[in-house]
């Protein structure tokens, strides 16, 4: 294609992502009077947000901090993070009369559906006079004196500002490609390794065999990996798979994860199961599989001391010493996870560009100026619970409020 015309450009910016990040940072920079230009692959908008939260979009968490996010650059989100707060979000949501609810430590749900929440985005678009080029794949990228260059399946476009919030690689059903880390890669950024996180965990096909029959089985439990340096420590609910575990403890702990380093899985949480036990055999005539049936569900107890001889004898008859094992047993099951799930089940992607290479206050590359990227392209993560797309609001908005209008043409 012909070389762009820069000083003509009819756009300061153009962001590649209709996504949240994507999304959010052009109707802020429109509503800045920035001319902003988004481009997406996908026919549709924020697929993410049209999934989340069961469809009703779990958009942010009133309890965020620093803490709640895992990156090799673990300060780098504090800035963002502390300019644009989970009430910034809340108090546009408010603007647009869209009725939400914390359903569970600090989470926010919308009462309606997720289309409420992509809605609200776009509006902010239409305000901002944000162009939107959908479905539009992007070919090449090139930059000079002037700015950035596009050659696109829509024709060539140019801008002094691109904006990367392509997202990361997980749920590639819904679009989810490496197209944001080419681009990093181009431009000579670092990539901090990926791989899926917030993901459901497997076991080798041995190590499961005698757990595969509880499939949908589910409780609550404390689950625990790593070391002190990056130690991972969640209690909330554990589900049974047949090729695994997940549920919120399991997904939260998936982030931590390392090859051959074992989860330690508390499946009682809150008892003394021992001197429970111990206690119990002084009154009860109940067997041991029953007294355990009152602390877990039963599937669990039957098949966790099946092999045991005292199984179906009453408590009296046992000693102390089996109540111990069992106990210690139950409250620290040690197992290695073999592998996840993969990226078709991931709620995000771990990993990203490298946050060392850019500036914190504006997501501005430190190696490209005019370069930024937002979102989960980010070697950002968070926790399950909304804090990932606190972090697409967050680094959007850092990002949006550091633009500059650039060279208007000459009339």
């Amino acid at each position: 294609m012909p070389p762009v015309n820069l000083a003509a450009s009819p756009f300061d910016v153009v962001v590649i992502g209709a996504g949240a990040a994507g999304l959010y940072c052009a109707g802020l920079a429109g509503q800045r009077g920035l001319r902003v230009l988004v481009i997406d692959h996908a026919a549709r908008v924020a697929e993410k947000i049209r999934i989340s939260g069961g469809g009703r979009c779990n958009f942010t968490n009133r309890d965020v901090t620093p803490a709640n996010f895992l990156s090799a650059n673990p300060h780098f989100c504090r800035s963002a993070l502390a300019r644009h707060t989970p009430g910034h979000f809340i108090e546009l949501l408010q603007r647009h009369r869209i009725a939400f609810h914390e359903k569970h430590k600090g989470q926010l749900f919308c009462d309606g559906s997720s289309e409420q929440v992509i809605q609200t985005l776009l509006a902010e678009c239409a305000t901002g006079q944000v162009v939107r080029w959908q479905p539009c794949a992007v070919h090449a990228i090139r930059h000079g004196g002037a700015g950035f260059e596009l050659d696109t399946a829509c024709g060539a476009v140019g801008a002094s500002q691109l904006v990367v919030a392509c997202g990361g690689l997980s749920i590639p059903k819904i679009g989810a490609t490496d197209f944001g880390l080419q681009v990093a890669r181009q431009f000579g950024h670092q990539i901090v390794e990926t791989r899926p996180a917030l993901v459901p965990l497997t076991f080798a096909l041995t190590d499961w065999a005698p757990f595969s029959a509880l499939a949908g089985l589910s409780l609550s439990a404390r689950v625990a990996t790593g070391n002190a340096g990056a130690r991972g420590l969640f209690e909330d609910g554990l589900l049974f798979t047949h090729r695994g575990l997940s549920g919120p403890a399991i997904l939260q702990i998936s982030s931590y994860c390392t090859p051959g380093t074992p989860l330690e899985i508390d499946l009682a949480p809150g008892h003394d199961l021992a001197a429970e036990l111990i206690e119990a055999k002084r009154s009860s005539r109940r067997t041991l599989v029953n007294e355990l049936a009152q602390r877990l569900p039963r599937r669990l107890a039957e098949i966790w001391i099946a092999d045991h001889s005292g199984a179906h004898q009453p408590l009296p008859a046992l000693r102390d010493r089996d109540f111990t094992a069992i106990a210690q047993q139950l409250h620290k099951w040690l197992l290695t996870p073999s592998g996840t799930e993969g990226y078709r089940k991931a709620e995000v992607m771990r990993g990203g560009v490298d946050t060392r290479q850019l500036n914190s206050t504006s997501m501005q590359s430190t190696l490209q100026p005019g370069l930024h990227f937002i979102g989960e392209v980010v070697d950002v993560t968070g926790w399950l619970g909304g804090y990932n797309f606190q972090w697409a609001w967050s680094s959007a908005a850092a990002c949006a409020f550091a633009l500059q209008p650039g060279r208007r043409a000459a009339h």
